[in-house]
């Protein structure tokens, strides 16, 4: 089987219900009423408007619940950097304390109730926050922060107190960040730099800390959003709100589990449409990291091969280190869209050349051969005995002169090249020196993307404090990996947003004709039979052998004359999974005496093994292709799910299988076959022809659409094999297991 059940709503109460953005119950999606054509036929949204949080970044007015100025205190240190905060983005801020007149020498009221006006944020620096917040909601406010801890994060009792919270602000129509979550929304952001900007999401807001750095460094910072518990506002509605803004090049998330898969790739959604990368670190690729994960949010984390695969649909960039965070994230938010994919290496060194060529070209990237008449035109200024082929090696960058400028100019002029990549592996001056300003000199004539790796541990060198850094041209690492990652994330993100088609737009928003017949074969909360399985697979297009399901020994004899010699028989029940472990298959079937022992001993092995049988199947024996399996599950967070894998008795061995979350187009579809390490097979090998490709995609699609539309009732489907025929012959499911939720 492929993966385990989850339950969500029945197809009836999903129809009948309209859904808002993230399946919030409602009849409306912020703001706007929903309609029947933002959903698709399994009733998830295809559309999320973006929440206004203008008033949550820039308020005119704040109010402090709790405010405190006793020093010592914990609430009088973040009162005083709200104080700070609200002075730089030109905000009134109102304390608010039942026994206090003033807090840092502004007047102080007693209660929500007493403030001077309505506000459009608020602050809670109290332990209970329940009672605050009904009072903000009948003051008409409209945002709120949490900063407690103690809900979902710490178990059941937790979580019920964190439903209570997020049920009073449904309620009342106000936005609210947290609960446990902290003040990097009202960091100090620095106000000197220029350029595009990164926008931070994270629910740690340590985790945050590397990137907020960057700054540091002159690449700009425009918003934090600390997501904590996520009792309302989550990483979805920042991700929408960030990708509209004008300023903001890239959005850089720390994510510890989704709140919920489909708003999370209606948000994704979004940042592609608009072409804005977003790159995130998303933990939980192991049981000790989920768990772990869970324990600190309290929220899902999701099997993270579902995860991997959904971010990959919708062109998020997942990283695994906060170091690959933020230098992904910087280069995408500054670096111009790329002219070609060819990168150039160029080293002062033919072993760093060679080195740095070696994982880069194992990374994926694209290398080419320099043109003869580029290498001869490097060669007028680098001795004929050096490679220029790529990498390019100058044997050291000329220092008392103008050819190394010439060289690195000549190089960015090849309409071939998009990239030019310099590792430095330490300093060496004044070689270096001279390397970096020509560097830094070259980048500022082309919208070419130039990198330098500069490998000092030390990191305190003019040439990279001052000149390096200094650019907003050449993009600088510390280290080849993180450079390689970055590099390739960038030519990934523009290749992908090029051509991106949202597959939102092309979901059905109808059953289809299959539906009727197939959701009268279901039966909720029980497995199907063999022949019942193949029945629905039917409805749908999907081709099956010959049978015919018999109840004797005669009837078989007779069925095998109408399928045709050779045949297959096997036991037919509801309770059967895995026929072929209880021996409840025979194969090569070519006379009728074989056929009546055949039966005699299939009806033999499941009186003895307990299982009941609706009969026995007489199949068409097919041959001569590659076995695969498609199947359907459910993920807790994305809802169904479309497995496709190399199948047959070892599929559990192999586990070599791509997933994808529907709706999906044709062309992502043959994409998880490239993703399968077995794809080779489906070309032929060893004088086997080439397979029907296109029939393993329609099929592929053809689960699709019976995912999408009796997803909610199908808690698993497997189609293993799936007997792939030669090129031109189709596909045909020998077996198939379907389990009703």
């Amino acid at each position: 089987m492929l993966g385990s059940t989850h339950g969500t709503l029945t197809t009836d109460s999903r129809r009948a219900r309209v859904v808002a953005c993230g399946e919030q119950p409602g009849p409306a999606v912020h703001g706007r009423p929903a309609d029947v054509g933002d959903l698709d036929v399994s009733g998830r949204p295809l559309y999320c408007d973006v929440p206004d949080l203008d008033r949550f970044f820039r308020p005119e007015s704040v109010a402090v619940i709790g405010a405190s100025d006793t020093e010592g205190r914990p609430n009088t240190g973040v009162t005083r950097q709200l104080l700070g905060w609200a002075e730089r983005v030109g905000a009134r801020l109102h304390p608010v304390h039942p026994s206090r007149p003033t807090v840092f020498g502004i007047p102080c009221v007693a209660s929500v109730a007493d403030l001077p006006e309505q506000v459009d944020l608020a602050v809670l620096l109290v332990a209970d926050p329940l009672p605050v917040i009904e009072e903000l909601a009948g003051a008409k406010v409209k945002f709120a922060v949490v900063f407690a801890s103690g809900f979902a994060e710490t178990g059941d009792a937790g979580a019920a107190a964190q439903d209570r919270l997020a049920a009073a602000v449904g309620e009342s129509g106000m936005r609210l960040l947290g609960p446990n979550t902290n003040l990097n929304a009202f960091e100090r952001f620095r106000d000197d730099l220029d350029g595009p900007a990164i926008a931070l999401i994270t629910q740690s807001g340590h985790q945050g800390r590397p990137v907020f750095a960057l700054q540091e460094l002159g690449i700009r910072l425009s918003h934090w959003a600390p997501t904590g518990n996520e009792a309302d506002l989550e990483t979805a509605d920042f991700l929408s709100y960030f990708a509209e803004q004008p300023d903001v090049g890239a959005i850089a998330c720390y994510v510890e589990g989704l709140k919920d898969g489909r708003s999370f790739l209606l948000a994704a959604d979004r940042a592609a449409r608009r072409k804005v990368p977003v790159v995130a670190v998303k933990v939980g690729r192991t049981e000790t990291g989920a768990r772990t994960a869970a324990s600190h949010t309290g929220k899902l984390t999701g099997a993270d091969a579902v995860v991997d695969a959904a971010m990959r649909q919708y062109g998020v960039i997942r990283v695994d280190g906060l170091d690959e965070l933020q230098d992904t994230a910087a280069l995408l938010a500054r670096a111009r869209p790329p002219q070609a994919d060819g990168v150039v290496v160029y080293s002062i060194s033919g072993g760093t050349g060679a080195h740095f060529a070696d994982l880069a070209t194992e990374a994926g990237l694209r290398l080419p051969e320099l043109s003869a008449a580029k290498q001869a035109e490097l060669h007028q200024w680098i001795p004929e005995y050096l490679s220029v082929a790529n990498p390019v090696d100058n044997g050291g960058h000329p220092v008392g002169d103008w050819r190394g400028r010439k060289i690195i100019d000549a190089i960015l002029d090849d309409p071939a090249v998009g990239v030019l990549i310099c590792p430095v592996t330490g300093p060496f001056p004044p070689l270096s020196d001279r390397l970096v300003r020509d560097l830094v000199d070259a980048a500022e004539r082309t919208d070419k993307l130039v990198c330098v790796v500069w490998g000092s541990p030390v990191g305190t060198e003019p040439a990279y404090r001052e000149v390096l850094l200094g650019s907003s041209r050449v993009a600088t690492f510390r280290t080849v990996g993180n450079c390689i990652t970055a590099v390739r994330a960038y030519l990934d993100h523009h290749r992908f947003t090029s051509a991106y088609r949202s597959p939102l737009d092309e979901a059905p928003r109808t059953t289809s004709p299959s539906f009727r017949k197939a959701h009268a074969l279901m039966r909720p909360g029980r497995q199907l039979s063999e022949h019942a399985a193949k029945q629905l697979l039917r409805a749908y297009g999907i081709r099956v052998p010959r049978e015919q399901l018999v109840t004797s020994a005669a009837a078989a004899v007779r069925a095998a004359g109408l399928v045709g010699y050779p045949v297959v028989m096997k036991a037919s029940g509801a309770q059967i999974a895995h026929k072929t472990e209880l021996g409840l298959v025979k194969i090569g079937l070519t006379s009728a005496s074989q056929v009546r022992d055949a039966y005699r001993e299939l009806t033999d092995i499941a009186r003895y093994e307990g299982v009941s049988l609706d009969g026995v199947l007489v199949c068409q024996m097919v041959e001569r292709g590659v076995e695969m399996v498609v199947g359907v599950t459910h993920d807790e967070l994305f809802g169904p799910t479309v497995t496709v894998g190399l199948g047959g008795v070892l599929v559990e061995v192999l586990r070599d299988a791509a997933v994808r979350v529907p709706p999906f187009s044709e062309e992502q579809a043959r994409d998880m076959l490239g993703d399968l390490r077995g794809r080779p097979l489906l070309d032929g090998v060893r004088g086997r022809p080439p397979a029907d490709v296109d029939a393993l995609v329609e099929v592929v699609l053809r689960v699709q659409r019976m995912a999408l539309e009796l997803g909610d009732e199908l808690a698993e489907l497997d189609i293993n094999p799936l007997l792939v025929l030669p090129r031109g012959q189709g596909a045909v499911a020998l077996d198939a297991l379907v389990v009703c939720r």
